[in-house]
């Protein structure tokens, strides 16, 4: 039995983080795992800048509530899902990823959650488990299933190496270089029919 993992930000939807950036005109907020490959530090570096403009919760959701899905996402995840199960693994938060869910048809997320102090301060962050999108992938193995994994950053590239199947999807030029075994697509309808092919 197969099962499909993809990342949500820069696959699905836009990165939360890069709008947040141009909407609060804090260039720095825009590093994405796409430039850093320690999500640990990236968060940490986040929640600092947020504390020093005196930004919380309440203002990234107000952002995120103006985000659609990138073009064709939607059509792509409904073809998909009505052939295969489909999770999506991110390294966003509950807090986050409701109002995008609902924007694509409520697929199923697995994702952290954030620490949030009672003014609205974000304060820290809980991940699932160390390395959640490999540690899932290789549960999901565990109890049966064969996974197929697409992303596009650094962080999805142990779940895309475990899985039986991986893409890259609208990935940087320096991931691309560095990982040329991994076939890399741009649109949704060759990542689909890449996917289609090995179910």
């Amino acid at each position: 039995m197969n099962i499909v993992c993809l990342d949500l930000e820069g696959v699905l939807v836009p990165e939360i983080w890069i709008a947040f950036a141009k909407e609060s005109g804090i260039p720095e907020l825009s590093r994405t795992t796409r430039d850093e490959p320690d999500y640990d530090k990236l968060m940490k570096f986040r929640i600092a800048v947020l504390k020093e403009h005196g930004l919380g919760l309440r203002e990234v959701q107000e952002t995120i509530a103006r985000i659609a899905p990138l073009p064709g996402a939607r059509e792509f995840l409904d073809t998909l899902r009505s052939r295969t199960q489909v999770i999506i693994l991110s390294d966003t938060f509950e807090q986050f990823a409701s109002p995008l869910m609902k924007k694509l048809g409520w697929p199923t997320i697995f994702c952290n959650t954030l620490e949030v102090s009672p003014d609205g301060q974000i304060t820290g962050f809980r991940m699932r488990v160390k390395d959640s999108k490999k540690t899932t992938v290789k549960a999901l193995q565990s109890i049966g299933f064969e996974t197929i994994a697409s992303g596009d950053s650094y962080n999805d590239l142990g779940m895309i190496t475990a899985s039986k199947a991986g893409f890259l999807f609208r990935t940087t030029d320096q991931i691309r270089k560095c990982y040329p075994q991994i076939p890399a697509f741009e649109t949704y309808d060759d990542l689909l029919n890449a996917i289609l092919k090995v179910l």
